[in-house]
């Protein structure tokens, strides 16, 4: 009974370390980070004297920051949010579809969500 219980326990420490072994290793993104990249942007955009949400996501598309400066429009935080999920998700600056779209190609308009203008 002894025997067969260790050997059970040495094929569930042989197949921990086989699962272990899969694992992959990733950086992610902290909330520190996250604010670091909120700030360049907000300094960037008053450089500019531009009105814009700053919307910060993992690479999963979770939002992580959100910053909406002075006088900009309350609007722009859900399409803030939603420009910077896309561009996680789909690996790519959400202006590849703007662009796409104005070129004719309306494929991207398929998007849950997208309306032409």
């Amino acid at each position: 009974m002894l025997c067969s219980m260790i050997g059970a326990m040495a094929l569930v420490a042989m197949m921990a370390g086989a699962a272990l072994a899969q694992l992959v290793n990733k950086t992610v993104l902290t909330l520190d980070g996250a604010k670091k990249i909120a700030a360049a942007a907000e300094a960037k955009a008053k450089a500019e004297g531009a009105r814009v949400v700053i919307a910060v996501v993992d690479d999963g598309g979770s939002l992580l920051l959100l910053e909406r400066l002075d006088d900009t429009q309350v609007a722009s935080v859900n399409v803030g949010i939603d420009k910077a999920r896309t561009a996680a998700i789909y690996r790519r600056p959400s202006k590849v579809f703007e662009d796409q779209v104005r070129s004719g190609r309306v494929a991207a308009l398929a998007l849950h969500g997208a309306v032409p203008l």
